[in-house]
């Protein structure tokens, strides 16, 4: 029988010929027991015996087989949980393959669907973008004629709606995909490309960032979102390392762990809960609007995840955020 051969066919098949095999060797214990002094092997047991139990092995195997294609559906299953396929694939027996059908049309749906999400408020980020930068080019007459703290304060405001832009749609975004199956990012390979940005953002800066995250690391995580979580804490890394910023990974308990450490002054204890809330700095003369680890916390939140704050070993901080590990 193949694949798709009906369940029941191979349940009942499997059920008869079990029968037939057991009914077989109770006929022959039977004799055995209690005909035992008229007892004769006969020279046909030896044969009745051995259907006996070619059919109960049969049996077995029949039923065997037919449990098969709902363990490999169940791996199915955990592949497109875990990210390693889009849909389930394969073929199963008449009673479930309908199930499979509409689960692969709902995925196909919802995928549909958060592409869409995406881009919508792509489409958003990139409208709003042309009227912030007019916006900030007449900052520069205006600098130029000697309203300098006027146009300071034209380019803070247009940082912070910037800012704002990039809270509201990368919640909209991780609220759309955050728990979409089949998600599945890797934290080296995000970590590299934010590295090489960053290096030339503060190409000024003479500081290292270490990259000790392994390549077989993935989250449940939307590509575009992990580079958010992790450009913030690098950046935020960054703007207070004095040499070292170290970005380190390791799985615990089903959790991913994303460990950000730098050797700058780091977060009185008193402050780090109220530095995760929305517009809160910890050095109010700093550049930012505050909302750098207010986007960690809510995206990491949003995936079923968290951020915590401590002291770190280099002497700075160490923000710790934990996801959904992906296989």
């Amino acid at each position: 029988m193949n694949s798709n051969s009906s369940f029941r066919l191979r349940l009942l098949l499997g059920s008869v010929l079990w029968t037939l095999g057991l009914l077989a060797l109770a006929h022959m214990i039977f004799r055995a027991i209690f005909i035992r002094p008229h007892f004769v092997f006969r020279s046909a047991d030896p044969i009745i015996i051995g259907l006996a139990l070619l059919f109960a092995i049969s049996g077995l195997m029949a039923v065997r087989s037919g449990l098969i294609p709902f363990r490999r559906l169940r791996q199915r299953l955990l592949d497109v949980r875990d990210g390693r396929l889009q849909t389930v694939t394969g073929s199963y027996p008449n009673e479930v393959q309908p199930l499979v059908d509409d689960l692969n049309s709902l995925l196909e749906q919802r995928d549909r669907a958060v592409r869409e999400a995406q881009a919508k408020a792509g489409d958003l980020a990139h409208g709003l973008k042309t009227p912030l930068a007019i916006i900030a080019q007449e900052a520069e007459p205006l600098e130029r004629e000697g309203h300098t703290e006027l146009a300071v304060s034209i380019r803070v405001q247009i940082e912070r709606m910037r800012r704002q832009i990039e809270y509201q749609l990368a919640q909209a975004r991780a609220a759309a995909t955050g728990n979409t199956p089949g998600v599945r990012s890797s934290i080296k390979e995000s970590a590299v490309g934010l590295s090489r940005t960053l290096h030339r953002l503060y190409a000024d800066r003479a500081f290292s960032i270490e990259i000790e995250a392994s390549g077989e690391h993935f989250v449940r995580v939307q590509r575009e979102d992990l580079d958010e979580i992790l450009g913030n804490l690098l950046d935020n890394a960054c703007k207070w390392a004095k040499t070292r910023v170290v970005l380190s990974s390791q799985i615990a308990n089903c959790e991913l762990l994303m460990v950000v450490d730098d050797d700058g002054p780091g977060i009185a204890p008193s402050l780090r809960e109220s530095v995760l809330q929305r517009g809160v700095r910890a050095d109010e003369t700093a550049p930012g609007s505050g909302l750098g680890l207010a986007i960690v916390r809510r995206l990491a939140e949003l995936y079923r995840g968290s951020i915590s704050l401590e002291q770190s070993s280099m002497g700075g901080l160490r923000a710790t955020v934990r996801l959904p590990v992906a296989g």
